[in-house]
């Protein structure tokens, strides 16, 4: 059983990872620190966006961007750390 809470553990802690990463890049080209047109950085774009769009999307259609600020991976990010914390004490404690 305990290899089956590291593996929730692991997968929602790359989860947030790209969710930071996606952030970051996005950041990054917007504010023109990095050429999007760049092939390398088009490709890690485009990797990120299909990781994080099935988490984001839902988030996205409840919560409407505010003055053109996406708030969606804040609460993507909440979310996904609230799961991690439950699993790990209150899930994980049923079964010990």
């Amino acid at each position: 059983m305990t290899a089956i809470f590291w593996l929730i553990d692991t997968v929602i802690g790359l989860a947030i990872f790209c969710l930071l990463a996606n952030v970051i890049i996005s950041w990054l080209v917007a504010f023109g620190i990095i050429n999007s047109y760049q092939p390398l950085v088009r490709s890690l774009l485009e990797i990120l966006e299909r990781i994080c769009t099935p988490i984001l999307r839902p988030i996205r259609n409840f919560i409407p961007a505010v003055n053109g600020l996406d708030l969606s991976p804040l609460v993507a990010l909440l979310a996904l750390q609230f799961l991690r914390v439950f699993i790990m004490t209150d899930l994980r404690s049923l079964f010990y």
